[in-house]
């Protein structure tokens, strides 16, 4: 099966060896993002709910750029430094995406690329 790379300027440019999602078939496989300003690639200010709307943006840039969105995501994969922010989590998300919601994990990590607070990843089903 041939493999499509997705790119797009409106998400952070990859800071390693990776790509910001690679397409095979109709499922899209979208790498982590991080809280960093495209235009600037720096890590948006604000504390963990400005981070964690700066990832859903770059998520849905991401998406789009595969020519999908975000409520086709079928898994999101959460990193959280601090659990307790796992409700402010949810609450963020539920602004980005409409029920049903996505299978989802959210794991406590020790840290992040830069020093964020958050880091998503997740799968894209198009056509859905």
């Amino acid at each position: 099966m041939a493999r499509e790379i997705i790119h797009t300027d409106l998400a952070p440019a990859a800071i390693g060896a990776y790509s910001q999602a690679v397409k095979a078939g109709n499922t899209v496989y979208l790498s982590g993002q991080i809280p960093l300003d495209p235009a600037t690639m720096t890590v948006v200010e604000g504390g963990f709910a400005a981070e964690t709307h700066q990832v859903f943006k770059n998520l849905k840039a991401v998406c789009e750029a595969a020519g999908g969105d975000l409520n086709q995501i079928v898994k999101l994969n959460a990193y959280l430094t601090d659990l307790s922010n796992f409700a402010t989590f949810n609450e963020v998300m539920a602004q980005y995406f409409s029920q049903p919601y996505p299978a989802r994990a959210a794991v406590g990590v020790a840290s992040l690329p830069k020093g964020v607070l958050v880091e998503a990843e997740a799968v894209l089903v198009l056509g859905e």
